[in-house]
């Protein structure tokens, strides 16, 4: 996050809104907490999560307290499909799914169920109320869409400031993790993704993206600002693998 901060744009560049067209666990907008938001994702289960968080966050509260965590509920409520769940309901299923299962991962196999297993933790906060409630201010003037990036970014204009955190390319054959949805974001998308950062930098809208540092994402990107730093990872299973990985931070200004 201070990698990220530190290289936002300033407030003579930055005059206009915020948009991030890949949500995700919000870190950036929650940090930076701007007063004209636009903010997307394709994660339908997620959007529905943070409308609920906007709108009615203290009946999120209370279903949070039908849950409970045990390794036989934990099954049974990631067997159920959350489009027969009120909207209320599946926010629940949402929030107690990432705080009860193993690291925190979301993943989703190639029908679109969640299937990350049971995590072993030490008396899980499963409803933080007051991180719920910090939120739900934070998001009360935002509008929340569920799209891909194209939708996101269509209507940005001169001044306004975009940051994406795509699903990173794979640093190895054996690294790639784009089961975020049922569709992958594949090589066509990051160069789709590119091709949309330069059509916006012609627009004047301020872009920062972060990615993995390959090669590809170098070239994707040439002659735009590239940062690479080390960022901390802590999916991998084992210690050795969860070691600072190499990151670009992209920019089209200084």
């Amino acid at each position: 996050m201070h990698e990220l901060v530190s290289r936002m744009p300033s407030a003579k560049l930055w005059r206009g809104g915020y948009r991030e067209p890949f949500l995700g666990g919000a870190a950036v907008f929650l940090r930076l907490q701007p007063r004209q938001s636009v903010l997307t994702d394709t994660n339908a289960e997620l959007i529905g999560l943070y409308k609920v968080v906007r709108d009615d966050v203290e009946a999120l509260i209370e279903a949070l307290g039908d849950h409970t965590y045990e390794r036989e509920h934990f099954y049974s409520v990631r067997a159920v499909d959350p489009t027969t769940l009120s909207a209320v309901e599946s926010a629940a299923r949402f929030v107690f799914l990432n705080r009860s299962c193993f690291n925190g991962l979301y993943r989703v196999n190639k029908s679109g169920q969640f299937n990350v297993p049971f995590g072993k933790y030490t008396n899980p906060n499963l409803c933080p109320v007051e991180r719920l409630r910090g939120a739900s201010r934070a998001l009360a003037s935002a509008e929340i869409r569920l799209g891909d990036f194209d939708s996101s970014v269509a209507a940005a204009r001169a001044g306004d400031f975009v940051y994406m955190d795509p699903p990173y390319a794979p640093i190895s054959p054996t690294a790639s993790f784009t089961s975020y949805t049922a569709a992958d974001f594949g090589l066509a998308d990051q160069t789709r993704l590119a091709e949309r950062f330069r059509e916006l930098t012609e627009r004047g809208v301020l872009c920062m993206l972060s990615n993995s540092d390959t090669p590809l994402i170098r070239e994707l990107y040439q002659g735009f600002r590239i940062d690479g730093i080390l960022a901390p990872r802590a999916i991998s299973r084992s210690a050795e693998g969860r070691r600072p990985v190499g990151e670009v931070i992209v920019r089209n200004y200084g």
